[in-house]
């Protein structure tokens, strides 16, 4: 059963209070005042602000002995609540409950108000136990303040790969909140294992500028004598200013370069449904790691999957412990499930935004490993005609902008992937582009069904064209409305699979159509860091191999950016991109200028000498260097990965802004 939380609003941004209440430093606190009040001969429950039913999805409120359930507002007044009918606060007066349980934070002007209601001998509890400590807080003076939960959660593991070496997880990020007056700003590091049991916690302190922030999973488990770990690693930013969301690169890297890959940060809001979940192809296992966000168990029959388009749901037969961690095979639900069918993602609400990692076998062993993650499928949209109406305003309107890498070294594959629970069709063009923004070929998808899986080889778009063989270029997926049977919602979302022709090894990634550089705005596009749009400038995170790409044998750090334009935009960018060192000085800037409509793929070594990549590579107090892509000119999109000098391993996964 889904939890009936509310976690995320698209329009107000996320819900502080189940990240409060069910903060892994404030469970224990809370089963501990759940257990005295249990213990209690009756329990009135007072709710001022509707928070009840939330809090008893999270700890077993409704196993306490409740007498009465009060309220505030008089709309609210006469709904079942924790199995009673609410009933006005003014009935306290009598009441003959012996504890009086008030879900509030800052609870003492709540309780104040209503003193005089209050029996005598009976004794007040209120959420203001469950408090972090003061120094854990950026606004000490109202609990619920977004920024106070400035939280994430990382998938970490470092574990034996089975060959004799082992695999490792690297959060990368920066200091961005200082860019907004963030100061003393400090990451809470929580290791909580597949069992769901804190193994470590720790802070770092970041340093008062844009320095860089590494975490590796080898360097954490040396440092607390931690053998094997698999799990997720809670990230709690103390002192964030402008954001309320933690960002990171995610690197999955082992000994063996078979095993690199990458994704990124996953969302802090737990969601109902997600999507795009590829089935594997022949010779692959598909792997869906569930990581339970909150201090309760997933019972069993509650995570499923079902193939895309297809209403038949497979359920998971197993409970998940509170913040544990469970890797599904996706076979064991959809057997029959093969590439290129997608796979919707039954969550109910009680993991944020998972990761999935696909092996390749060969014989039965891992031959291959790449990670990437799903998409919030949402709820909450309806198909809307006027999207169609605005063409002549907004030109191309949204645009889903992906690289197609030198196709003489790879294969690029796109599947368009429905990710809202009402898209029943999507009528889609594909739109190829050289660097320099030429249109060289195009594929019309035509109006796709909820249940079509209509993969794309660029390969067979440009149909033994000389062009993109050596050199990069890009995809676009756009609305097709002259095939359209019905509205579209604006959330158009695809798949990008890549694959080494020489090595087979491949990297995917996923992401949705933004409207691009264009200065007349719709329902929040084109979308901005922060604050409102239109968002016409360009600030992306490039994490970079630590190493900076210095020795010969170290990875290099490619680069793909684009530069999407619903309408006519300027002719070029003005692209800047600012080499940092771990302490967040840069030691080196280039321009480029990227054609409208065109794009850019450069790597590391190529675009900084060897002196500024070695002084980059000097770590900082908490973490290595980074580039940083700026341009005020325009909103660029851009993806980034990792390779190996010969080409013959590499990762690959959009990139973010702050």
């Amino acid at each position: 059963m889904a939890l009936n939380i509310d976690t995320f609003s698209n329009r107000k941004g996320g819900f502080p209070f189940f990240k409060a209440a069910g903060h892994p430093a404030a469970a224990p606190m809370a089963q501990a005042m759940m257990a005295r009040l249990a213990a209690a001969r009756a329990v009135a429950i007072y709710d001022p602000s509707g928070f009840a039913p939330a809090l008893a999805e999270l700890f077993p409120l409704a196993a306490l002995p409740i007498e009465e359930v009060l309220v505030q507002d008089l709309s609210a007044l006469g709904q079942p609540v924790l199995g009673k009918t609410t009933q006005p606060v003014t009935d306290l007066a009598s009441s003959t409950a012996t504890h009086l349980l008030v879900v509030a934070f800052d609870a003492e002007k709540v309780v104040r108000d209503i003193s005089r209601l209050v029996p005598d001998g009976m004794e007040i509890v209120t959420l203001d136990e469950l408090r972090l400590p003061k120094d854990r807080l950026t606004n000490t003076r109202r609990y619920l303040d977004p920024l106070n939960f400035a939280t994430n959660f990382a998938f970490f593991r470092d574990v034996p790969d089975g060959r004799g070496g082992r695999l490792h997880t690297r959060v990368a990020t920066a200091n961005y909140w200082h860019r907004y007056g963030g100061a003393n700003v400090t990451l809470w590091l929580t290791l909580i294992d597949e069992t769901g049991h804190t193994r470590a916690e720790w802070d770092l302190a970041l340093p008062d500028a844009p320095g860089g922030v590494t975490i590796d999973s080898a360097d954490v488990c040396a440092r607390f004598g931690i053998e094997d770990f698999t799990g997720q690693l809670f990230i709690h930013a103390i002192g964030a200013t402008g954001h309320d969301i933690v960002k990171y690169a995610l690197d999955t890297y082992g000994d063996d370069p078979r095993d690199l890959s990458c994704t990124h940060d996953a969302n802090a809001w737990p969601a109902d449904f997600y999507a795009g979940l590829p089935a594997p192809a022949p010779g692959e296992r598909v792997l869906l790691w569930i990581q339970n966000s909150h201090p309760c168990p997933i019972p069993a029959g509650v995570v499923g999957l079902n193939l895309m388009g297809d209403d038949k749901t497979a359920w998971l037969d197993r409970e998940i412990a509170p913040f544990g961690t469970y890797a599904l095979d996706a076979t064991d639900l959809l057997p029959d499930a093969r590439w290129p069918a997608q796979i919707e993602v039954h969550a109910g609400k009680h993991f944020v935004r998972p990761r999935y990692e696909i092996e390749s076998l060969s014989n039965d062993a891992v031959d291959r490993r790449r990670t990437a993650h799903v998409n919030v499928e949402r709820t909450d949209l309806a198909p809307d005609p006027r999207i169609a109406e605005i063409g002549n305003l907004m030109g191309k309107g949204f645009i889903l902008p992906a690289p197609i890498l030198p196709r003489d070294d790879f294969r690029s594959i796109a599947l368009p992937t429905p990710m809202a629970t009402t898209q029943e069709t999507l009528p889609l063009r594909a739109l190829v582009f050289d660097a320099a923004g030429q249109e060289v070929g195009r594929h019309e998808f035509g109006e796709l069904t909820r249940s079509d899986s209509a993969v794309l080889d660029i390969d067979d778009v440009l149909d033994g064209a000389d062009v993109l063989r050596t050199d990069a270029g890009h995809i676009e997926l756009i609305y097709d409305f002259g095939v359209a049977t019905r509205g579209v919602d604006g959330w158009l979302h695809g798949l990008f699979r890549y694959e080494a022709r020489g090595s087979g090894h491949a990297a995917e990634t996923s992401f949705g159509a933004h409207i691009f550089n264009t200065v007349l705005t719709w329902n929040n596009e084109p979308q901005s860091y922060s604050g409102a749009p239109p968002g016409l400038s360009t600030r992306l995170f490039l994490r970079t191999d630590p190493a900076m790409a210095v020795g010969g044998d170290d990875l290099d750090t490619f680069c793909h950016l684009i530069y999407p334009a619903s309408t006519p935009w300027h002719v070029t960018s003005e692209t800047v991109l600012q080499l940092h060192d771990g302490a967040g000085h840069v030691v080196a800037e280039e321009t480029l200028r990227i054609a409208c409509g065109g794009s850019v793929h450069f790597r590391l070594s190529e675009t900084f000498d060897a002196k500024a990549r070695t002084a980059a590579a000097e770590p900082g107090a908490a973490g290595g260097g980074y580039v940083l892509i700026r341009d005020t000119t325009c909103r660029l999109f851009g993806y980034h990965g990792l390779i190996a000098r010969d080409g013959s391993a590499f990762s690959l996964d959009h990139m973010f802004g702050f």
